[in-house]
C-alpha cells in the first residue's frame, strides 16, 4: 500500500492512524501479545458504510458494506478483532458476516461461532440477524 501511495513504509502507519482518529477508516488487527501488537493491520475498512456510497459513485460491494457496518456497530462496545478463521472475533467468539444464504463452513472450526446474516428477521441457533447489532451503536 505504501508503494502504491508513494510513501515510505514507516510513514504509512502514521497516516492510517490519522485517518482512524479522524473516523474515516477503521483498522482491524488480529489478537496479539507483546511485540506482535506493533505489527501491521490485517484489514482496513471505511469507518462507516455510508462513506462507500459517496466515494464509489455507484452501489458499493454489499459484502464489504455488511462487514463495515458490523465493525462500526460492534467496536462501540467491544474490542473487535480480525479472526484467523472467519471475519471477526469478539471476546473469543467468532463471527462470519454474510447474506441470507451464508453457510456455516467458515465457523466450523470455531469453539464458539456465529453466522451474522443480512436480510433475515430473527435469530435461530447460531444465526443472528445483522440488524440486531445496530442496538450496540
Amino acid at each position: 500500500m505504501a508503494r502504491d501511495l508513494g510513501l515510505d513504509r514507516d510513514e504509512l502507519p502514521k497516516y492510517l492512524e490519522y485517518l482512524e482518529k479522524a473516523e474515516l477508516v477503521s483498522m482491524l488487527q488480529m489478537k496479539a501479545n507483546g511485540d506482535a501488537i506493533l505489527r501491521k493491520m490485517d484489514k482496513l475498512y471505511l469507518h462507516n458504510p455510508n462513506v462507500a456510497h459517496v466515494l464509489s459513485g455507484e452501489k458499493p460491494d454489499i459484502g464489504n458494506a455488511r462487514e463495515t457496518i458490523f465493525l462500526c456497530w460492534t467496536k462501540q462496545q467491544f474490542e473487535t478483532l480480525a479472526s484467523p478463521i472467519s471475519d471477526f472475533e469478539i471476546e473469543g467468539k467468532t463471527f462470519e458476516v454474510g447474506g441470507p444464504g451464508k453457510g456455516k463452513k467458515q465457523i466450523s472450526g470455531a469453539k464458539e461461532g456465529y453466522v451474522v446474516k443480512d436480510d433475515i428477521e430473527y435469530a435461530f441457533g447460531n444465526q443472528i440477524p445483522l440488524w440486531i447489532f445496530g442496538f450496540l451503536y
